[in-house]
């Protein structure tokens, strides 16, 4: 676990070191009348924001059996707007709340001058990116009284002014403001396939001690003229290219909490945990070569 997360004042048990899945809407009833072996489980925190809402309801009746993590999407970290302070507020409720072992947010932006996109955009990767971004995080975990973990996210289009790769901008967010690293690996492979790098590069120049939590998900390719551009879409089983990439993650970082993640065109809740048993067979093969 990294630094900052090993310091935090948490008060319920921690995430194992093996594969959960994302919680949804459509699996609660199920979660909560035949409660499935699942490791794991990892909530967006915007929908249970609502003390009195179904949604928030549901968590409380599932929360007492799994290990949770809360994971958010709406918090437009990056951006130069301020944050928002009701969000922060409803986050820190929530988080008081369900006492989740692990919080996280995005490396991105999704609102700016009060208009909020139904997206997590890019930043450049630049000296001036990267102060204003650690700024950010140090605010989200003053606020919070807890270090957070950051993601990396997909993306189509890259900024000309970039200085420095995304993986080292990566780093020097997690090195400077304490926060832990969730590494999305299929974001990772998206990126790599969008923009021509290599991943297993990106991976073994990210230091293990940073990393707290690993993201496997699907995505769709789709053609624009003659190029090929994978969407991150959240609607597919994981590939193959990704789980020989988790493969090599977990080589080289060890097991960590790994994620199943799955946003639209859900499947039976079966189907997750099949996924979910891939991801926890790959992380059990790295225990025993490691015993």
């Amino acid at each position: 676990m990294t630094p900052g997360v090993e310091h935090a004042a948490i008060n319920s048990e921690p995430i194992p070191a093996t594969a959960g899945i994302g919680l949804r809407g459509p699996y609660h009833g199920e979660i909560i009348n035949r409660r499935p072996p699942i490791a794991w489980l990892e909530a967006h925190s915007e929908n249970y924001f609502a003390e009195d809402g179904i949604a928030s309801s549901a968590l409380e009746r599932i929360r007492p059996n799994y290990p949770l993590s809360l994971h958010g999407v709406g918090l437009s970290i990056g951006s130069t707007d301020p944050l928002d302070k009701d969000h922060l507020r409803r986050l820190r409720a929530l988080v008081h709340r369900v006492e989740p072992a692990l919080v996280s947010e995005h490396l991105s932006w999704g609102a700016v001058g009060g208009r909020h996109l139904n997206d997590l955009l890019p930043l450049p990767y630049t000296e001036e990116a990267l102060e204003h971004m650690v700024c950010r995080v140090q605010e989200v975990q003053d606020t919070l009284k807890r270090p957070i973990l950051i993601e990396n996210i997909s993306s189509y289009l890259e900024f000309v002014d970039s200085a420095m790769p995304e993986h080292e901008f990566l780093v020097e967010v997690s090195r400077q403001s304490g926060c832990g690293l969730l590494l999305d690996i299929n974001n990772i492979h998206v990126n790599a396939v969008n923009h021509g790098f290599d991943p297993l590069a990106y991976l073994d120049a990210i230091p293990p001690a940073r990393v707290a939590e690993m993201h496997l998900a699907g995505h769709t390719a789709r053609r624009f003229g003659e190029r090929e551009i994978l969407i991150d879409t959240h609607n597919a089983p994981v590939c193959r290219p990704v789980w020989e990439l988790f493969r090599h993650a977990v080589a080289r970082f060890g097991p960590r909490p790994a994620l199943i993640e799955w946003d639209s065109d859900y499947p039976p809740l079966e189907r997750l945990m099949s996924e979910a048993d891939t991801a926890r067979r790959i992380l059990d093969e790295a225990c025993e070569l490691a015993a």
